[in-house]
């Protein structure tokens, strides 16, 4: 028996930050690269669309005074960076990840904690640190449902995603990391989330393995 080979139809795809201000080319806090792979972002999401399978979305917002930024950004936000700010359109998913039903995000409700839907089996939650579990609600969000298996995809491997990732299998999560869905992947860190169990793959064998 292997404890860490996905359960596809027990899976939910998980987006990361793929949001205005960190994607779009002109974007004030563009992260190279995720513009780049919301092509096979977009086709995976639509075929966990098409089987019904949950999708969700995991955002940043940054209070214009900074009090939730993490420290590293903190000064930035203060003055006046006006990064992934509530009810901007900076801080809204890109336009080619949208569902057909996506309405603008509610930040307070997010902030609060909640898990705002926007389609059909389909949510976005706001984490304020890299992981995205770091208080929040993200595993009894996910155990409540009986998802096993976490495949994620999305915006700066290094950091939200990367912690993301060991933050799952911490919880004894199936993790999928889908490698052209996401930016800013290296070599040295495949072969880390390897080390530990993650799936590595490409999202041509997501759409196979789901089908």
């Amino acid at each position: 028996m292997s404890y860490t080979n996905p359960n596809w139809n027990t899976s939910v795809l998980v987006t990361i930050d793929t949001q205005n201000d960190f994607t779009l080319p002109n974007a004030p806090a563009r992260i190279e690269g995720t513009f780049e792979v919301l092509p096979k972002m977009k086709s995976l999401l639509g075929k966990y669309r098409d089987k019904g399978l949950p999708i969700v979305h995991v955002i940043r917002l940054y209070k214009e005074d900074g009090s939730n930024v993490d420290i590293c950004r903190k000064e930035l936000v203060e003055k006046g960076a006006g990064i992934v700010a509530p009810y901007s359109k900076g801080a809204e998913l890109v336009s080619e990840i949208r569902s057909l039903n996506y309405s603008p995000m509610d930040a307070e409700m997010l902030m609060n904690g909640e898990f705002q839907p926007v389609g059909e089996n389909e949510w976005v939650m706001y984490k304020s640190r890299w992981g995205a579990f770091y208080k929040t609600e993200l595993e009894a969000f996910l155990i409540e449902r009986n998802i096993d298996t976490i495949v994620f995809t999305g915006c700066n491997f290094p950091n939200c995603p990367r912690t993301s990732m060991y933050e799952a299998s911490e919880r004894d999560f199936r993790v999928v990391m889908v490698a052209d869905s996401m930016s800013q992947v290296y070599e040295k860190g495949i072969q880390e989330m390897s080390n530990i169990g993650v799936y590595v793959c490409d999202s041509n064998d997501v759409m196979k393995a789901i089908e």
